[in-house]
């Protein structure tokens, strides 16, 4: 096959898909809390908001379903999902099971590479938590663990872990804006980061689950408050 046959089925698109542009706009937008637990997801609205068009208003929503960030009711059509105390517990115990595990496996192995690429995100974090600026934090964040389980050779529970992030993040937005807490979240990744650069997993393992604890006390606390 020739260069020409070959530019005939080249197929040209851009990078990012009005879908994935959507589902990053109203995923960010239900975590902020600008669409609050419960509230409807009006199409026409949506396609005023976002200037896309119905279908891929829908092909959004279906992403943001299967995320666990909405649900469909049969009169109300689609919501945004809401997230209690019943749910939010049991996504923290999976958080402290698969976290706990890879910080562990990541202390065991962490070779000078590993530090320096954890120390990257560290000072990424460090400089995420003085900005307060909720998106960049939540970011900093997820690759801090991205760095921690993908180390470890965590892909299959970095996966399980990926696929619940939408809910993750709804939930580390309301801990983070909190100011009831003994311990700083930063101080808690710190020393998650200290034990893994230490090689030490039973400390590693054990600040992850001190970290999760906290947060989820806090958690609870407020979806209670809400509720």
């Amino acid at each position: 096959m020739d260069a020409a046959e070959n530019s005939d089925l080249r197929i040209d698109y851009p990078a990012t898909t009005l879908r994935e542009l959507a589902v990053e706009r109203l995923r960010k937008a239900i975590i902020s809390g600008h669409f609050a637990s419960g509230a409807r997801l009006v199409e026409r609205t949506l396609c005023d908001q976002l200037g896309v068009s119905r279908s891929v208003i829908r092909e959004a929503i279906r992403v943001l379903e299967a995320e666990g960030l909405v649900e469909t009711q049969p009169r109300s059509g689609p919501v945004v999902a809401t997230l209690d105390w019943t749910v939010a517990a049991q996504i923290y115990n999976i958080r402290i099971l698969l976290e706990a595990d890879a910080a562990a496996a990541c202390a065991r192995c962490a070779t000078p590479e590993l530090v320096a690429e954890l120390t990257g995100a560290i000072e990424q974090l460090r400089t995420a938590y003085d900005s307060a600026h909720a998106q960049t934090l939540l970011d900093a964040t997820t690759y801090f663990y991205k760095v921690i389980f993908t180390s470890a050779g965590q892909q299959v529970a970095w996966e399980i872990v990926q696929r619940l992030n939408g809910r993750i993040s709804r939930l580390r937005a309301i801990t983070l804006a909190s100011t009831d807490r003994s311990t700083s979240g930063y101080a808690h990744m710190q020393r998650i980061f200290l034990a893994i650069c230490a090689q030490d997993p039973e400390a590693a393992a054990c600040a992850v689950r001190d970290h999760l604890r906290d947060a989820a006390e806090i958690a609870r606390l407020a979806l209670e408050q809400a509720g």
